[in-house]
């Protein structure tokens, strides 16, 4: 199990390694293989990006329902500072939940309490310079990036700049990989002005002045940037660039079915995306479209790693006795997120839907 790419969506170690929720329905069926794939999960790390792709709970709920012993889990408490972060928070949400056994390993390996750092905030150098000063020093070859990301920070806290959309195609960084750090959210905050710009930046050869400009069009693009949006989404399928195709997803969305085209990427990225964090996007935009098989998908994401996904599945899945039982447990269970415990709740006190 532990190589450097996923297994295949269509196994079992693939699908418990995105978190997915048929991954968990899968193993419920085949306790006496899946344990070994569980621990796997816990000693090494397989989420795309840990900051913000969840596992926790997906894996707690593994060992607790399939009564795996925890023996393995508390043997990583050991392991380097990753997996023993990794085991301790499978381990506290289980003491949560009332095992005795996780409460006293977790006792048992608490580490003394460092001394708290004191952080000293960075100064702002130009904190009386107007918009027009700030424009200057971006249109200015000869000042360095870090007073750009400077400029640009104060930008995109202040209102709309239009007068920054000429400057954008020379706001990339050095290595021209990149943009300068907040150039996007000062480009957010113009909204639909930028769009005619966006339009340019989306056809150019700088991946990230293009991937800017698509953002806009997501955003704020009209029903003749579907195409572009859908061309890109297809460039990230083909690249197997995971991060990032939400963006684009949550666009399409905007436009329903007049988006059509996107449903069988947007089903691809479903099943098959790492980046657990953006596959609730692209079950939004599949339900925006209509497209066919988004209640058996709702249904799954209530088994889902991601409290987003479960909370789109708590909201739509179809009203089943398989449904109706798993809200009742993600209701009861104490390690499930507040809001929803309580989303299932409302949904099971309200009447049955047809």
């Amino acid at each position: 199990m532990h190589t450097d790419h996923y297994a295949p969506t269509t196994t079992l170690p693939g699908l418990l390694q995105r978190g997915r929720g048929q991954g968990a329905l899968i193993a419920a069926e085949d306790r006496a293989s899946v344990a070994d794939l569980v621990y796997g999960c816990i000693r090494w790390e397989w989420r795309w990006d840990s900051l913000v792709d969840d596992r926790h709970l997906y894996l707690a709920r593994l060992i607790r329902d399939l009564d795996l012993p925890l023996a393995p889990v508390v043997e990583c408490l050991s392991g380097d500072e990753d997996t023993r972060y990794r085991a301790t928070r499978v381990l506290e949400l289980l003491a949560l939940a009332g095992s005795e056994e996780a409460r006293e390993a977790l006792s048992a390996s608490a580490p003394e309490e460092d001394e708290p750092t004191t952080r000293h905030p960075v100064e702002d150098p130009y904190p009386d310079r107007d918009n027009a000063s700030l424009l200057a020093l971006l249109r200015d070859p000869e000042v360095p990036e870090g007073a750009k990301v400077i400029a640009l920070h104060s930008l995109s806290f202040g209102p709309p700049e239009p007068a920054l959309i000429p400057l954008v195609p020379r706001l990339g960084a050095a290595d021209g990989t990149r943009q300068v750090p907040y150039l996007g959210r000062a480009v957010a905050r113009l909204a639909g002005q930028a769009v005619p710009a966006a339009r340019e930046w989306a056809a150019s050869e700088e991946d990230w002045l293009s991937w800017l400009g698509l953002g806009v069009l997501a955003a704020h693009g009209d029903e003749s940037d579907v195409p572009a949006l859908v061309a890109d989404l297809e460039r990230c399928w083909v690249n197997r660039d995971w991060c990032g195709p939400d963006t684009l997803a949550r666009g399409l969305a905007r436009f329903g079915p007049k988006a059509a085209d996107a449903v069988s990427l947007l089903r691809r990225f479903w099943l098959s995306t790492p980046h657990s964090y953006e596959r609730p996007a692209y079950l939004e935009a599949l339900a925006a479209m209509g497209a066919a098989g988004t209640a058996e998908a709702y249904t799954e994401s209530l088994w889902d790693c991601e409290v987003r996904a479960r909370l789109l599945g708590v909201e739509h899945a179809p009203d089943r006795p398989d449904v109706r039982t798993r809200l009742a447990y993600l209701r009861d269970d104490p390690m499930e997120e507040p809001e929803v415990r309580e989303a299932a709740g409302a949904r099971l006190a309200g009447p049955v839907r047809s």
